[in-house]
């Protein structure tokens, strides 16, 4: 019992839940025995059955022209699946579903009763995966290990059958193996992503001969390489970070961290918020890839000592992609920041960013205001970015002049006038301000207000006709206005300029491919800390993620925004003026009609759209 299953029958048995009798198949499967198992388990229709029997040879033909293979390859590269899914078939579980290759494995793997396993690259160790089988063997079988547990190695396969292969892997690493079913696309895509990889790694490692920087030895020795191994060199480095790149882009990645460690470089990917380690490297390459994101970035190579900015932009499946960088020195090294920027991130319509229908009227008349100051408030990484893009969005037309002062430029885009903020140069926020009226703009974004001298500048360019949008560092939309009067600004000068001032958060919404809905009691709401709806009568129903392949079994993908929007009326006026605290004035606001940042992150979670514990992690009680 090696396998997970007895090897030494004669016979591999399909075992169908709706059949009392096993019907016996290959050590290998073919057409016939999943077109069969397909139709016993009523995914497919009688006549379905005949046609893949019948056109199997005719869609081996089409197969092996698009793949372009000859002789006998389509044995190793052509599978049953790939036959049956090519026919575009429709499930007939599912009105109008086409049967996908998904779907088949899932059904071959419940009824061999073994465990499908769909493929997270983020789950699986490099050196597992590389090191256990060859790239070649990896290919030929359609297998993939994919960890060790409970003393068994996991291999993921197309056909758990095919007991040769694991017997052969067995024997080669000591291990029993325990096969899952995967899909061929996700072991293929795995096997180019890490493989080719690897390779990059370890033939960049051993190119690179130059020893490691020692700052405590002042004597350095270090072997010139020939024109031919630099060049080879480069090339796998490029390999490398190519790699990196497209595999960030296929995780939703929004942050690339590059770390430099004692021993060894990791590499970690922020999806949805949240950091994962995806590779690690050995500090030469670690170094090399450094530099090569550098030159790419337009960075002073030779400089380590000094944090640098730089960007990048790629082409990535006929989309732009704006990349930030920023690397600073750190222990072991220099760490790397690269932050990944999709145009149909930063500019949404004011709709998707997640506002109530009450507060997106309310923020929508904000920026139909001809002057004043709109100011978004929320700790580094809540969207703040995302809300003023998308409001310029909102905003331009042909008619309008707008004119935007950041640092650094978040997302080129030729709508507006973008000047970044260089200090070295005397271009600062204050400074661009205090000269930017005379070029007759009409809206203008300024990325931070940081200091007194920025804020007065921004006051004054409200107070002659100019619709400002600007960001604080503020938990609350109410704290907005004492931040002002922190930095020195009169109250009379904001309560004539402030138009209103939103706070914001990110929270990650539930995963809709593993979501189930789950009710509470009223007395439960408030038990967890949410008050604000024990009077409701009965159970309410809120939604949650079991956790899926899709959301790295979290149980959430994507993220969404929870506001707070404070409208600068008549009485709040009177409070700025009179110098309330911001306590006073959210209250105030309150008894208005603002619903609080917590109080829109409840309706959320009532809605189905995150849980209790995502507020929790990412709002306070306070807020």
């Amino acid at each position: 019992m090696v396998f997970g299953f007895d090897i030494s029958k004669k016979h591999y048995m399909l075992k169908y839940p709706y059949h009392p009798n096993h019907v016996p198949v290959k050590q290998k499967l073919d057409l016939k025995s999943i077109s069969d198992l397909l139709l016993n388990r009523g995914i497919i229709a009688a006549e379905q059955h005949r046609l893949i029997l019948t056109k199997q040879h005719e869609q081996i033909k089409k197969l092996k022209k698009l793949a372009g293979l000859k002789g006998d390859q389509e044995q190793q590269t052509i599978t049953p699946v790939d036959i049956i899914v090519s026919l575009n078939l429709y499930d007939q579980r599912a009105d109008g579903a086409v049967l996908t290759e998904e779907v088949i494995m899932r059904e071959i793997a419940a009824g061999l009763n073994i465990p499908f396993k769909k493929i997270d690259p983020l789950e699986l160790d490099l050196e597992i995966v590389t090191r256990t089988v060859s790239r070649a063997f990896a290919i030929k079988n359609l297998t993939l290990p994919l960890g060790v547990e409970n003393g068994q190695l996991v291999v993921a396969t197309v056909d758990p059958l095919n007991k040769d292969v694991f017997e052969d892997i067995a024997a080669v690493q000591k291990l029993s193996v325990k096969p899952v079913i995967s899909t061929k696309t996700d072991i293929l895509k795995v096997i180019r992503e890490f493989y080719g990889f690897k390779r990059s790694i370890v033939m960049a490692e051993r190119e690179l001969v130059a020893p490691l920087v020692d700052i405590g030895n002042l004597e350095q020795y270090a072997k010139l390489g020939t024109a031919e191994e630099s060049e080879t060199t480069t090339r796998y480095v490029q390999h490398a970070v190519d790699h990196l790149f497209r595999s960030a882009f296929e995780q939703r990645a929004s942050d690339i961290h590059l770390e430099p460690k004692r021993e060894r470089g990791i590499v970690r990917f922020r999806i949805d918020g949240i950091l994962y380690t995806a590779y690690s490297m050995p500090l030469v390459v670690y170094q090399a890839v450094v530099s090569r994101i550098k030159s790419l970035s337009r960075m002073n190579i030779a400089e380590k000592r000094r944090p640098q900015d730089g960007r990048i932009k790629i082409v990535d499946e006929n989309q732009n992609v704006e990349i930030r960088v920023s690397t600073v020195p750190v222990a072991f090294g220099e760490k790397v920041v690269l932050r990944l920027l999709k145009p149909e991130i930063l500019f949404q319509d004011l709709e998707q960013l997640g506002f109530t229908p009450g507060d997106l009227i309310h923020y929508r008349s904000f920026l139909e205001r001809p002057y004043g100051i709109i100011l978004v408030t929320g700790p580094t990484g809540s969207g703040k970015t995302t809300t003023l893009y998308s409001s310029l969005k909102f905003l331009a037309s042909p008619e309008k002049n707008i004119t935007t002062i950041e640092d650094p430029i978040e997302m080129v885009c030729e709508d507006y006038n973008q000047i970044a903020v260089q200090p070295a140069v005397d271009i600062t926020f204050s400074s661009i301000l205090r000269n930017i009226l005379r070029q007759d703009p009409d809206i203008i974004m300024i990325g931070e207000i940081r200091d007194q001298e920025t804020a007065r500048n921004a006051i004054q360019a409200a107070l002659t006709g100019h619709l400002v949008l600007s960001t604080l560092h503020t938990n609350d939309a109410a704290s907005a206005v004492t931040r002002l009067m922190d930095l020195g600004i009169e109250p009379f000068l904001i309560s004539s300029t402030l138009i209103g001032a939103i706070a914001q958060r990110l929270v990650r919404t539930v995963c809709e491919h593993c979501s189930e809905t789950v009710t509470l009691a009223p007395d439960e709401l408030e038990t967890l800390g949410i008050p604000l709806y024990s009077s409701v009568s009965g159970s309410i129903a809120m939604k949650r993620g079991t956790g899926c392949l899709q959301c790295r079994q979290t149980g959430f993908k994507g993220r969404e925004g929870v506001f707070e929007v404070l409208r600068v009326t008549d009485s709040i006026k009177k409070l700025i003026d009179q110098k309330a605290s911001s306590d006073i004035i959210k209250k105030t606001a309150q008894h208005e009609g603002m619903k609080t940042l917590l109080e829109n992150a409840v309706l959320k979670i009532l809605k189905g759209k995150t849980t209790y514990g995502e507020v929790l992690r990412c709002i306070s009680h306070e807020d």
